[in-house]
């Protein structure tokens, strides 16, 4: 059965829809399967035994808040919320172009723009931090899909945010301010990732890559990056406690920059800083609180509601469903 799936990640490594068969299989087989035959090492499975604290003392229950109604987000791969209340930002994956759509709390737009000055070739995750001025707030795109670990560097698109107000399709999209490309290379050769997270006070970037069955791993870059290619730095590995292994697929750091959220196809995961004199990199030596967040078709977006007190996220798919949980 191990085989069987690597050979399907295989095939999925080159398409969308493999991908998405690759999905299907594994959560058809996972239930009936026990950690000891799906993993290499013994530590994903130990991860799985200790997960911090279960969701249901954390987190309330998932809520469905709507539906993605707008046909143009068909691959939400990304989300994050805005700096204007009851906003969110998403994208979609490769194939649309360089577009981010801003959605309200129910799932309806509120508009869409076109990022000036980026392209789009495997877009995976949006995030939210400081830039050059610190008067402006700025989102941050991930150009960082690389399913066939080809790519020689990867790009973060960083632009002011723009100011929310109704538009109502891509055909008549304003441009945001021109983007800058901020070009990053991992030190030990290519990786798929989708999780791209920015520190909302340091504006430090963080790439986590996607590997089934095996540990996911952070890489870091610290601002002020190198105008021609920024070599991002290892800082962690992380036995994330699902069966997937570190097929992670998205992320968010909480607003007071003391929390990390992920998700998978599966389920959600928090870090939470301890108190006292960490620095934010220790985050990821805690253990993980496991969230239920839900069923959802292909879940590739998680972020933090603007006061912190709560995560929404979103699917893959036409009319995906927006789902929610809050903090106790």
């Amino acid at each position: 059965m191990f085989v069987l799936g690597k050979s399907l990640l295989a095939k999925s490594t080159r398409h969308k829809s493999g991908k998405t068969a690759l999905r299907l299989f594994l959560l058809a087989i996972l239930p009936t399967c026990s950690p000891s035959l799906l993993f290499k090492h013994s530590e994903a499975a130990d991860a799985i035994q200790n997960t911090r604290r279960s969701s249901t003392e954390v987190y309330g229950p998932p809520t469905l808040l709507g539906h993605l109604k707008a046909r143009e987000i068909n691959e939400s791969s990304g989300l994050v919320a805005s700096r204007t209340r009851g906003i969110y930002w998403t994208h979609n994956d490769s194939g649309d172009g360089p577009f981010i759509y801003a959605i309200d709390d129910k799932g309806a737009l509120r508009g869409v723009w076109r990022v000036a000055g980026a392209g789009a070739r495997d877009w995976e995750d949006i995030a939210a931090g400081p830039g050059p001025d610190r008067q402006q707030r700025y989102l941050y795109v991930g150009d960082i899909g690389d399913n066939d670990s080809k790519r020689s560097e990867i790009v973060v698109y960083r632009f002011p945010e723009p100011l929310p107000v109704t538009i109502p399709s891509k055909s008549n999209a304003p441009l945001t301010e021109r983007a800058e490309a901020i070009r990053l290379r991992y030190p030990d050769g290519s990786h798929d990732a989708e999780t791209l997270l920015v520190h909302p006070f340091t504006g430090d970037i963080y790439i986590i890559t996607k590997i089934l069955l095996g540990k996911a791993v952070v890489y870091k870059a610290s601002p002020p990056f190198s105008a021609a290619k920024t070599v991002l730095v290892h800082k962690a590995e992380l036995n994330v406690p699902s069966l997937l292994g570190g097929l992670v697929t998205g992320g968010d750091i909480s607003p007071d920059g003391r929390r990390v959220a992920l998700c998978d196809y599966l389920s959600g995961y928090e870090l939470l800083l301890p108190e006292g004199d960490s620095t934010f990199d220790d985050v990821w030596n805690q253990p993980f609180t496991k969230i239920d967040l839900g069923k959802q078709r292909q879940r590739e977006g998680i972020a933090y509601r603007q006061d912190g007190r709560a995560l929404l996220c979103t699917s893959e798919g036409v009319g995906a469903p927006l789902i929610q949980v809050v903090r106790r």
